[in-house]
């Protein structure tokens, strides 16, 4: 089947968040959480040493919402329930729709950090995923030496897989890293 001919959800809901596709208008929100998180987010995401304008981040938003229309790359932004307010941006991207395999990618506003909501998040993801998209496998890789990445996949039950030695260059540092790559598969879903 053409993955465009695939219907799911354009938003689902956790305990506390609204999940859902980036729309268009979505880019002031998107352009002022990255400028407040820019420090916490360039050690480990290359997007954060360029400082995009708004109208190049709606633009990236954009191009996202038509991604995400073809299912080419899903991302999603995520939102507090009670007041609306953005939190994080997340998705599933590098995907196969032979396999149903996708991966799950993740940052916070640094002003939300702290609080679980990213865990949530990431947590309702992997079950929208495997409930709604029929997953066969979703994979989280990050940055070895980024503890509070790693501890998102630890926490919700994503088993290690291995780490790819010198798989990848640090945006700031330029130097080699390491890239930690975990999983879970649909037998574990039940779980």
């Amino acid at each position: 089947m053409n993955p465009k001919l695939i219907d799911f959800p354009n938003q689902f809901e956790t305990d506390r968040l609204i999940i859902r596709s980036a729309k268009p208008g979505d880019g002031v929100k998107v352009w002022e959480s990255v400028n407040a998180s820019r420090q916490e987010l360039k050690p480990w995401l290359p997007f954060a040493s360029h400082e995009a304008t708004v109208e190049e981040t709606e633009i990236h938003i954009r191009e996202s919402y038509i991604n995400f229309l073809a299912r080419e790359d899903l991302r999603l932004l995520v939102f507090l329930k009670e007041t609306g307010e953005f939190v994080a941006s997340s998705g599933l991207h590098r995907i196969n729709w032979d396999v149903r395999k996708f991966e799950i990618g993740y940052w916070i506003d640094s002003r939300m950090s702290g609080r679980g909501y990213m865990t949530e998040a990431v947590e309702g993801i992997a079950r929208f995923a495997f409930d709604k998209m029929n997953a066969q496998r979703v994979e989280i890789r990050c940055d070895a030496e980024n503890s509070k990445s790693r501890a998102i996949p630890e926490k919700i039950g994503f088993n290690l897989e291995g780490i790819l030695q010198n798989n990848d260059v640090n945006p700031v540092t330029k130097k080699l890293i390491d890239t930690c790559v975990y999983a879970k598969v649909s037998r574990q879903a039940a779980d």
